[in-house]
């Protein structure tokens, strides 16, 4: 007979979340090289993305608080990876637009996001990665109406 313990370790939803625990862990590592949180990183991506944005739809399209946002776009102005101008459509707002230094940033951290998925998948062959990546892509896609 199985343990609760052992029950709960035996789940595909406890073994995910701790792949991908480890996962974030290592991107995490690997951003602060560039000075940036995941978060930040993913703020600074949504811009060059979707940019020039309003900073309000920028918030809600990754679904980040307002007041969170202006702490994240202040850390990347100060970093001088985005610039935040009056929206010329709605001078009320803000547009914010990545600067060259962000792509740049960008580019290095797509490098870095690489390298730690490469030690994350080292234990796979070339083969089992490409499986793994066709199921979990499976799985996320599914839908989810029950």
């Amino acid at each position: 007979m199985t343990s609760a313990l052992g029950h709960i370790q035996s789940l595909p939803t406890w073994l995910v979340g701790r792949v991908a625990a480890r996962g974030r862990g290592l991107v995490a590592d690997a951003l602060a090289a560039e000075g940036l949180k995941l978060m930040q990183h993913a703020v600074l991506a949504a811009t060059a993305e979707y940019g020039p944005v309003a900073q309000a739809d920028l918030g809600r399209r990754l679904a980040v608080d307002p007041k969170d946002m202006v702490g994240i776009l202040n850390h990347l102005q100060e970093a001088g990876l985005v610039l935040r101008t009056p929206d010329p459509a709605d001078r009320r707002k803000n547009a914010v637009t990545v600067t060259p230094e962000g792509e740049a940033v960008l580019a290095r951290c797509a490098n870095l996001a690489e390298a730690a998925n490469e030690q994350l998948l080292a234990p796979l062959t070339p083969a089992e990665r490409d499986t793994l990546m066709a199921l979990l892509t499976r799985v996320h896609e599914a839908p989810t109406s029950f």
